[in-house]
């Protein structure tokens, strides 16, 4: 059961990947749907090869306190859980030997290593699916497929092992239970860089700084998308549990990442609709998506009234963010920054500013510890302590992330470009990069009449 438990919710994070390409598509222009549609299908591709080679080994493996050094390429090996642990001793009585496995940072769940693996590499997926939307539009499809392969054989596990691989950050009473910095902080981080280095799209600001709108093709597909998405995070938040010994965890966790979605879709809807006077359905699904974000650290660890606030303030946040990038003009064409860069921090910090030391104790199971590894009582837990922790750990992970993305991105800019031209941005990227259009017959092509000379 705790097996096909978080295949099933592995399973539901990679069907998150249609999700994704839906929204992305259906919030650019016809004319790149194509474009946006391939990469969103070849990202996960990519992503979980590089994965498998490197990126699992980096993340999980036994080495130092900032990265794994064994099991590194081409993750195998026999399975380390305690599970297995005792079934080698029931196996071996008079064996002396104990046994041990290379992934210790991973070895509190009792599924097999390949579920394990499995699990992980679909949330791995997820953090450079972020970036495709961010650069859409004007970015070499060639150059995006190098940077999401560098990105997750790299970038993503090595920050992620400083949390969940038994690192520095972990070990310091860092929390983060389904990936707010993990995932969608790294993939939000490495985004921005992108944006910054590719340039905004051809007219989307004008000279005088005035913001031009680039409506999407498909706010159906565009709302497909985020149901799919938030149908999958059932998945991604209670599915981080990686057993199913205790089902009210699970309930707990899902009531709270569907609170979330709720909460702030209708923070979304109202900010929208004082800021820009109509209740824009774009800001509405981006909001639905930031309070799924919002909540994926702290669901383990607050209460769902508290769920229901973070996903509130997620999705405000989502729609002021939106309009504050475009004042700085930062292009960003489905808002993926302010979904998750903005919220995978809040999220993050939410931790602490909704910490509930019962919830967190009984339902994560993952009470705060001090430097030693001791259990902090109740009494000694304070917020600004523990806000200090997370803050710590969104910096570093930031500066890396961000660093190491921007410098990738540069010189895959100086090696090989990693912008179109303008006359195939112009024509758009389903043409000039793969040679075919995702509607061929969309525009309405004209009649030709012939005269009549009766």
């Amino acid at each position: 059961m705790d097996t096909m438990w978080v295949l099933i919710a592995g399973m539901l994070v990679f069907w998150m990947n249609a999700g994704f390409a839906l929204v992305e598509s259906g919030l650019c222009q016809a004319k790149n749907c194509t474009n946006i549609l391939a990469k969103n299908f070849i990202v996960f591709a990519a992503s979980a090869l590089s994965f498998w080679v490197i990126g699992w080994g980096l993340m999980f493996g036994d080495g130092t306190p900032y990265y794994g050094q064994q099991g590194l390429f081409f993750a195998a090996g026999e399975d380390n859980s305690p599970a297995l642990g005792s079934a080698y001793a029931a196996m071996n009585p008079f064996s002396t030997e104990e046994y041990k496995g290379v992934y210790g940072a991973i070895n509190w769940t009792p599924v097999p290593f390949w579920a394990k693996f499995f699990f992980q590499t679909v949330f791995a997926g997820t953090a450079a699916t972020i970036v495709s939307g961010a650069v859409a539009e004007r970015i070499k499809f060639m150059a995006f497929l190098i940077f999401s392969f560098i990105l997750v054989a790299f970038v993503y596990p090595i920050s992620g092992h400083w949390i969940w691989g038994g690192g520095f950050l972990g070990a310091n009473n860092f929390r983060d239970f389904a990936g707010c910095t993990v995932v969608h902080s790294v993939g939000g981080w490495a985004a921005l860089a992108g944006i910054l280095v590719l340039g905004p799209r051809i007219g989307k600001y004008a000279k005088d700084g005035k913001v031009i709108p680039i409506p999407g093709h498909s706010l159906t597909s565009a709302s497909l998308g985020v149901f799919i998405l938030w149908l999958g995070w059932f998945g991604f938040n209670p599915g981080s549990t990686m057993s199913v010994g205790d089902g009210k965890a699970i309930s707990h966790v899902l009531v709270a990442t569907n609170m979330g979605a709720c909460t702030g879709s209708l923070a979304a809807l109202v900010v929208a609709w004082v800021l820009l006077g109509k209740p824009d359905l774009s800001m509405i699904l981006n909001g639905c998506l930031a309070g799924l974000v919002a909540v994926t650290a702290p669901c383990a660890f607050i209460t769902i009234q508290s769920a229901a606030i973070v996903g509130a303030i997620g999705g405000a946040l989502a729609v002021v963010g939106v309009l504050f990038f475009d004042k700085l003009k930062i292009d960003d064409p489905v808002g993926a920054l302010s979904v998750h860069l903005l919220n995978g921090v809040f999220g993050t910090l939410a931790v602490a500013l909704f910490y509930n030391y019962d919830i967190a104790s009984t339902i994560a199971a993952l009470p705060p510890v001090d430097s030693s590894g001791a259990v902090i009582p109740a009494d000694k837990w304070t917020m600004m302590d523990q806000l200090m922790v997370q803050l710590k750990g969104i910096g570093a992970v930031g500066v890396w992330s961000f660093a190491t993305s921007l410098v990738i991105f540069l010189v895959l800019k100086i090696t090989m470009g990693i912008r179109v031209t303008s006359e195939e941005e112009f024509e758009g990227l389903d043409v000039g990069e793969h040679g075919n259009e995702c509607y061929p017959n969309f525009l309405a092509k004209p009649l030709i009449h012939t005269a009549s000379h009766g």
